[in-house]
């Protein structure tokens, strides 16, 4: 152990968070917290006023109110809620988000850009509070955290047994993402927190979990990781808060750092702007997502969807489309069309048709695959990250069963994206598109023994939903990429390939 590694048992107590300093301690942050947090990249309820901020738990990973010039460290689960709103309208959100606090009494000038700002009373009172993430200090004392297992508060600490993560890596934040963090230490592991978090295990650490059991190469295998354990009030009616066993909320998982590797959507942008051949590297590619979705179908419960349930999923789809079709115009003249997918699907019940279920990656597209070079220069490796899924859906519908179709309509609609994304377009872009959707679904079928394309009216149902689906996002977030999904619409409400 390092003289800087945390003890393996560590004091249960939480100073700030005892009563009654824990309401002290949320009346002199809220203010600052409100203004700061719509402002994050992972703040889910932009465009929504602020109804309220709870404390759910608050943990001292390093004291915060001692004197002198070292950080204290200070972390919070806060929960917020949207202003009520119509009545007649959805009730309004409610999220769990997870935050890391450094407080100094004064902050050095490269920590100003990361200041939430100073408390005008309570505990922190006159001192800085900004983003702990960006602080060297305390980003590594995280790591060390995370090197021994134990509990601090309402945050427990696991190592992966056999895991060797070492001691002193510098640690660097990641830019760019969208719903979570992610911290590099050194080339060695990567930490990714979770911003918004729900009591139950997050696919993203269980499903790397099953599959490093199961003996699969092709997931980086979690190193450590933490949770909290809070007990969270009972809905009305329910039962009292000793009868219920509070499920964990996964805060963050270490994985090995894959340096080196490039993401596929990186890759075939370079290979569409050079105008070379990535078909090989589709091939691959797919036979890498059979494997995944072999593991995991051994390692974890599977079923079988037949004609009750396939019935419903093609009615779920039509919902969804006319959902869409009432927000964004520019898919009314395509309605009738894109329905017949979603019919075929409901045909194929009827006949006896039937779709196997297990988990799923969620969200599989070409930024989520990452390709490493082989060390001894016998070729390259892909691998699968990400498995959290969609982070706007609950985490109990992304740690629900689906069928593999679903991943594998999402990696050929990301292969439209890329080809949208080249300036000239034309008929070459066109023919790209075609070939590696091909390849990937040769690849699959070889490695998996079962065909995409055999039952196309399952594959062609799912792809046209995640068309519409990109439509409703793109309209809402990114208008001028509207022209990306519509261009698949068009081509799947004629029925062509």
């Amino acid at each position: 152990m390092s003289e800087s590694s945390p003890p393996r048992t560590a004091p249960a107590r939480t100073p700030l968070a005892d009563a009654p300093q824990g309401g002290a301690l949320l009346r002199s942050l809220t203010g600052l917290l409100a203004r700061w947090l719509p402002g994050q990249r992972w703040f889910a309820g932009k465009g929504r006023p602020m109804g309220g901020l709870t404390l759910v738990a608050a943990t001292e990973l390093l004291p915060c109110t001692a004197q002198g010039t070292t950080p204290g460290l200070l972390h919070l689960l806060i929960r917020t809620r949207a202003e009520e709103g119509d009545p007649a309208q959805a009730p309004p959100s409610v999220d769990c988000y997870q935050v890391l606090l450094g407080v100094r009494p004064a902050l050095p000038p490269a920590l100003g850009p990361a200041l939430v700002g100073r408390p005008t009373e309570g505990p922190l009172r006159g001192r800085a509070v900004y983003e702990a993430l960006h602080d060297p200090r305390l980003a590594g004392l995280l790591l060390e955290r995370l090197r021994t297992p134990g509990r601090i508060g309402a945050l427990r600490f696991t190592p992966a047994p056999g895991a060797s993560v070492p001691a002193g890596l510098p640690p660097r934040v990641l830019t760019g993402e969208q719903s979570n963090s992610s911290v590099v230490y050194g080339d060695a592991h990567i930490l990714k927190l979770f911003r918004r978090v729900s009591p139950g295990v997050n696919p993203d650490l269980e499903l790397p979990l099953a599959l490093a059991e199961a003996g699969s190469d092709r997931v980086p295998a979690p190193a450590a990781w933490f949770e909290a354990h809070v007990q969270e009030p009972p809905p009305d009616g329910d039962r009292s808060p000793a009868e219920r066993a509070p499920e964990p909320l996964t805060l963050g998982v270490l994985t090995p750092f894959l340096g080196g590797s490039v993401d596929g959507w990186q890759l075939a942008l370079q290979s569409l702007g050079h105008r070379t051949d990535f078909t090989s590297a589709s091939h691959s590619l797919g036979r890498a997502t059979a494997e995944v979705h072999t593991a995991l179908a051994g390692a974890l419960p599977t079923d079988v969807l037949r004609r009750p349930q396939l019935e419903q999923t093609a009615n779920g789809m039509v919902e969804r489309l006319t959902e869409a079709t009432a927000a964004v115009p520019a898919l009314r003249p395509y309605g009738s069309g894109l329905r017949r997918a979603y019919e075929a699907l409901g045909a194929f019940a009827r006949r006896g048709g039937t779709c196997p279920v297990q988990r799923l990656h969620g969200d599989l597209h070409l930024g989520q695959v990452l390709l490493t070079p082989d060390p001894r220069g016998r070729g390259s490796h892909w691998s699968v990250i990400d498995f959290e899924g969609e982070p706007a859906r609950p985490l109990t519908d992304r740690r629900r069963p689906g069928p593999p179709v679903r991943d594998v309509a999402g990696m050929l609609r990301s292969f439209d994206y890329a080809a949208c994304q080249h300036r000239t377009g034309g008929p070459w872009v066109e023919e790209w598109s075609r070939a590696n959707r091909a390849a990937y679904c040769r690849g699959y079928a070889e490695a998996s023994g079962n065909d995409p394309l055999a039952q196309r009216e399952l594959l062609l149902a799912y792809e046209t939903d995640k068309a519409v689906y990109e439509v409703l996002y793109e309209a809402r977030h990114r208008p001028a990429w509207l022209h990306v999904p519509m261009a698949a619409i068009r081509r799947l409400a004629q029925g062509a390939d």
